[in-house]
């Protein structure tokens, strides 16, 4: 396969800096330290249950869960869409 100025792996190459680029991103919002007892964002308090799975915790569950549609909205990663679908 010719492909001019790119190496014989540059695709995968590529496809691996791209994964390995989300998941730092994805890494750096995981939350660290100790688990807050109420809600940054609302104030409701967190169950304790949460605070244990899930150490370093800052929002109840609705609160995070409308921050996580938020960043879905705005990812810049297309997930819906592979190379495979667009062929058929």
């Amino acid at each position: 396969m010719v492909v001019g100025w790119a190496g014989d792996n540059a695709v995968n190459d590529q496809i691996a800096d791209s994964l390995s680029d989300e998941i730092a991103r994805v890494r750096s919002c995981l939350p660290l330290g100790e688990s807050r007892m109420e809600c940054e964002e609302c104030g409701a308090p967190i169950p304790a249950a949460r605070r244990k799975a899930m150490p370093g915790v800052r929002f109840c569950i609705s609160c995070q869960e409308d921050k996580d549609k938020e960043q879905a909205a705005c990812s810049p990663y297309n997930r819906k869409a592979s190379k495979d679908s667009q062929l058929r």
